[in-house]
């Protein structure tokens, strides 16, 4: 059974800098794709950045390209989300996700595994 534990989110002020983090365990294939994904209320969940795991090919949602970094420690089976100059509407709870294969996918159906989330609260 895989399981995806997030942390780092929290109540920050705009143009501030987070890095969240997601360690994965009990994973058994070699060959999968991890992203974030953020539901601001009343909206629904959006792509925001994925990961390849096999050669660390990222992906982003156009809205937050340049402030946003996706990586990963093999090591440590966790990724994570630098974000730079947050700004209000950044707010939202942030899920990691993960799915079996290598396909570069942003939809989130697709994803197989999710953590809890993490609340991200940015005030202006």
């Amino acid at each position: 059974q895989v399981q995806l534990v997030e942390s780092g989110g929290g109540l920050v002020q705009a143009g501030d800098s987070l890095r969240l983090s997601c360690t994965a365990s009990g994973r058994t294939s070699s060959r999968y794709t991890m992203g974030w994904f953020r539901q601001a209320p009343g909206k629904e969940r959006e792509f925001v950045a994925l990961i390849r795991w096999s050669d660390g090919s990222t992906s982003y949602r156009d809205s937050v390209k340049g402030r946003f970094t996706i990586s990963r420690d093999n090591a440590k089976n966790t990724m994570y989300l630098q974000i730079h100059s947050l700004k209000p509407e950044d707010t939202a709870v942030y899920y990691c996700a993960g799915r079996d294969g290598e396909s570069i996918t942003i939809v989130d159906k697709t994803y197989d595994y999710w953590g809890q989330g993490t609340q991200v609260t940015v005030s202006s």
